[in-house]
């Protein structure tokens, strides 16, 4: 019963979250302002799941402190990439020339808003559960440093690329440096590494388990539907993609092979 009420407030305050994100995006002519609201999505689910949660007060505790912490970061992070900028070409191409107010709700927002809450199912579940059990605290530890690593992987990402894209010397360049020459998408394998932490440390038995699915989505999102790949497609044909593909890792860090 716990469960059910997390997940219908969670429910209702995405929606409101989302279509609040959407009325921003129909004044301002853009909608990749739905990449702010994705961090403050998780935020606000995080926060419901730590309320009205009957579980253990510390993994809630914890859980919404990871959680506000990334997503925080996140969601500032969007607010200065897109600030001053036109439609993202990812959006523009998803939305296929049809800017209506349904199509665009349900080809964007409903689907993001609906990920964020299946993505966070995790942080929902452990919210009503007992304390951690002693045997499984070593997983607990490990999923706050994968989640740390994750963080790192991104806002360290995240930081190199906005410093080499300031530098005019290196417009239409392709950012081969530091995480960059290890990893295509240091951004997106750090978020990866930080849901799949979250999910680790939200195991407290067995029934945790059937929450897997979450991280599994998110992955997939940041792989293939709106993320590294999708991002390369916008890349292809620019001097050098080809080039710096065939030296450096697609997702997984690896250290870089000769050219």
């Amino acid at each position: 019963m716990n469960l059910l009420v997390i997940a219908l407030a969670s429910l209702a305050a995405l929606a409101v979250v989302h279509g609040s994100t959407f009325l921003i995006g129909r004044k301002l002519g853009r909608y990749n302002v739905v990449d702010v609201a994705w961090g403050v999505g998780f935020i606000v689910v995080a926060a419901i799941s730590a309320v009205l949660g009957t579980g253990d007060p510390f993994r809630r505790i914890l859980l919404l402190g990871l959680v506000g912490l990334w997503a925080g970061r996140l969601s500032w992070h969007m607010v200065l990439k897109s600030a001053g900028k036109g439609e993202d070409p990812r959006y523009r191409q998803l939305l296929g020339g049809d800017f209506s107010a349904g199509h665009v709700l349900r080809k964007i927002f409903v689907i993001q808003a609906a990920a964020t809450w299946f993505v966070s199912l995790p942080v929902q579940l452990s919210a009503t559960l007992g304390p951690t059990p002693t045997a499984l605290r070593p997983v607990l530890i490990a999923g706050v440093t994968i989640w740390v690593v994750g963080v790192a992987f991104e806002a360290v990402g995240d930081h190199q690329l906005r410093r080499f894209k300031s530098d005019p010397a290196n417009k239409g360049a392709i950012m081969d440096r530091g995480l960059w020459a290890w990893t295509r998408h240091p951004n997106y394998f750090g978020d990866s590494c930080v849901w799949w932490g979250l999910w680790l440390v939200s195991i407290c038995g067995w029934v945790s388990l059937v929450t897997a699915l979450s991280p599994v989505l998110m992955t997939y999102f940041l792989v293939y539907a709106t993320g590294a790949r999708l991002a390369e497609k916008h890349m292809a044909g620019r001097p050098g993609f080809t080039e710096y593909c065939s030296r450096t890792s697609f997702f997984i860090p690896a250290p870089p092979r000769s050219g």
